[in-house]
């Protein structure tokens, strides 16, 4: 298995090279070239496994040579087992038809966790084999910036500079990235909003001044293998509600679109998904995309799920290409045009080509409230604000009685007290094991939202390539 750029004109790499790369040179995302497909006797035959070796299981054809099939089982069984639940990801049911795939039991309480807590061991691995250090360039608008720190927090030969746009994460989300006083990690605050953050951590990939010095990886889901290991729920949650025998629709509260491309390659791998239904706040960039093909850069309002304030979903390139016909040379023009322009227009392929499998819905602030309500009073289940963009677009979809629709709870509610007190009047205590919390040190540095500034701390700060 190998890995091609979605902008056609970078090196192919294999899996541990895309994995240390993280963006490709030529700004694109690194994809398989093909995509590897389980026939139904092989899901069925997953059904009952213990989640690492499922992890295994469904992430071994991507891996290819890099990592021997035992040498991946240990390392999922070592990233799993840190969870607070034994299943890893456990399903709970809303009603007949409304499930719950709980994503928030690793260590920093979000879905992140999944697939950073693998990617840090990865990481390690596959810098041990060299002399080589890693400088990770990260930005976060909440949650990955926490689960990315836990994961390479103290690890050999890796730095880590994660950037968050100031006073505009929860509390619970920054004291878990600033609380961390492991020396190689590096906390940011800039001015500005997540999509600021972004566009430096992508500019710095690009940018033969650094590149020159620095290996820069990425943890943000731009980097392949976090989504390769985000494809495992999916599965987990099909198998325990009827795959591959029947059809499962799932919905996805998202605002990089990672999370429900990783949903889009269950499905081009064999898992019988029946629809991905894509939820935002109104932050609502993707919904217009895929109602009218209008993906044009819109402002940034702050909302109640500050993890899908973004108005550019860097993982919908992955989706574009694949719809596109895998034409590198013609996303690249498509893409330039969008970054000049902040608007584009999908083509006729690409729109009909996500109508197929995807359909989409927002939420105001009054409809996640309503949601977060109806999931307490009819349910008996405090859910958070992200998580409630997922069920008012789940109960909303007119999926068939027959199909079940599983919303992906992306993060415990307890990371979000004050929204999910207001619509409920339950707040929601953390969990004994990040019960300290606010008493805990916080170390962070805060910089202008200027990429000169940026770049100059990371370059004093972070460890030559080697």
């Amino acid at each position: 298995m190998d890995y091609v750029s979605t902008r056609g004109s970078a090196q192919a790499l294999d899996f541990a090279g895309a994995t240390l790369a993280g963006l490709a040179s030529d700004g694109g995302l690194y994809v398989p070239r093909e995509w590897p497909r389980f026939t139904e006797a092989e899901i069925a035959a997953m059904a009952g496994r213990p989640y690492a070796e499922l992890a295994a299981t469904v992430m071994a054809p991507f891996v290819g040579e890099s990592l021997t099939r035992e040498r991946l089982l240990d390392l999922c069984r070592a990233a799993y087992g840190r969870f607070a639940h034994k299943a890893v990801t456990p399903v709970r049911q809303f009603d007949e038809q409304q499930w719950l795939l709980e994503l928030f039991h690793g260590p920093t309480l979000a879905f992140k966790d999944v697939a950073l807590q693998l990617l840090g061991l990865l990481f390690e691995e596959f810098l041990g084999r060299s002399d080589r250090n890693l400088t990770i360039v990260g930005a976060t608008s909440g949650d990955t910036g926490s689960a990315a720190i836990d994961a390479v927090a103290g690890r050999a030969k890796v730095d880590i500079f994660m950037l968050h746009p100031r006073g505009r994460v929860s509390e619970v989300q920054r004291r878990q990235m600033t609380t961390v006083l492991a020396p190689n990690v590096h906390n940011i605050a800039i001015e500005g909003s997540f999509d600021d953050a972004q566009a430096m951590v992508k500019r710095m990939f690009n940018d033969a001044a650094m590149t020159d010095r620095f290996a820069i990886g990425a943890v943000n889901s731009i980097n392949w293998a976090r989504l390769m290991a985000q494809v495992v729920y999916y599965f987990a949650a099909g198998l325990q509600l009827g795959a591959p025998h029947r059809p499962v629709a799932f919905s996805v509260p998202t605002g990089n679109f990672g999370d429900v491309f990783a949903g889009y390659v269950a499905a081009k791998m064999g898992l019988p998904v029946e629809r991905l239904i894509v939820a935002t706040n109104v932050n609502d960039i993707l919904h217009r995309a895929l109602t009218s093909g209008d993906y044009s850069q819109g402002t940034v309002t702050p909302t109640a799920a500050p993890s899908m304030d973004i108005q550019v979903s860097s993982n919908f390139e992955r989706l574009l290409f694949d719809l596109g016909g895998c034409d590198g040379a013609a996303l690249a023009a498509q893409m330039a045009g969008f970054e000049a322009t902040k608007t584009m227009q999908l083509t006729n392929a690409q729109a009909q080509g996500a109508a197929a499998l995807f359909t989409s819905a927002r939420a105001d602030a009054d409809e996640m409230s309503q949601a977060i309500r109806w999931a307490w009073e009819e349910c008996g289940e405090l859910i958070d604000p992200h998580t409630a963009c997922g069920v008012h677009a789940a109960r909303g979809a007119g999926i068939d009685k027959g199909v079940p629709v599983v919303t992906l709870a992306t993060a415990h509610p307890a990371k979000f007290p004050d929204a999910v007190e207001r619509a409920t009047g339950q707040r929601p205590s953390l969990p004994v094991r990040v019960g300290d919390l606010f008493e805990r040190e916080e170390r962070c540095v805060d910089l202008p939202g200027d990429y000169a500034a940026v770049t100059a701390y990371v370059a004093e700060h972070a460890v030559p390539k080697g």
